[in-house]
């Protein structure tokens, strides 16, 4: 049997496009890229913070891995390991969990790097192009290999960074959450 790859013109099409599978795939120039599954100790320590966030805010303001969010430039879509989402968010993603570029975006999004340059470039410098772009008030990235978290906070000149090592308490905007980097790293 021969396979052709599938193309997509817009990301209404992708939207509307069902391979019957349960992968992620980024957009990339028309084309489906399938993401790779996240290593152990990435998904131990976005579980971690998935349960700190959620007794605070709540369940349903908090979404794992599998939040696509619509962006700008290529890929077209990404899939942050963590967001907070607005209130407003709840209702709009009931029959698809997407956060569409005509939505609000969330108000923060985590990344933790996995291992490799790659990564860390899509990280550090892709995706931090790509949130600035599309307002999102915070982001994290939490890099288990240099156990530092770089916080990210959105200004009219564009991301300010605030970076945190081992004892040093993460102070995020929206609530106060009592944890160190040391604390969040450990998780994994």
């Amino acid at each position: 049997m021969v396979q052709t790859k599938v193309r997509f013109e817009s990301f209404e099409e992708y939207l509307a496009y069902d391979d019957g599978t349960d992968y992620l795939y980024e957009l990339f120039n028309g084309e489906l890229v399938a993401l790779p599954p996240e290593s152990g100790r990435n998904f131990s320590i976005a579980g971690f913070l998935f349960m700190q966030f959620a007794s605070i805010l709540g369940h349903q303001r908090v979404r794992g891995h599998g939040l696509e969010l619509e962006v700008r430039g290529e890929p077209r879509n990404r899939f942050p390991d963590l967001t907070i989402l607005r209130e407003e968010h709840i209702e709009q993603l009931q029959k698809r969990n997407t956060i569409r570029l005509s939505m609000a975006p969330p108000l923060l999004v985590i990344e933790i790097v996995s291992p490799g340059d790659l990564q860390r470039d899509r990280d550090y410098i892709a995706k931090r192009s790509q949130y600035q772009d599309r307002g999102i008030p915070e982001y994290w990235i939490i890099d288990p290999q240099t156990e530092e978290i770089l916080q990210l906070s959105l200004t009219e000149a564009g991301f300010t960074e605030v970076q945190y090592q081992q004892d040093e308490q993460i102070r995020f905007q929206l609530i106060e959450l009592n944890l160190t980097t040391a604390q969040i790293l450990a998780a994994g």
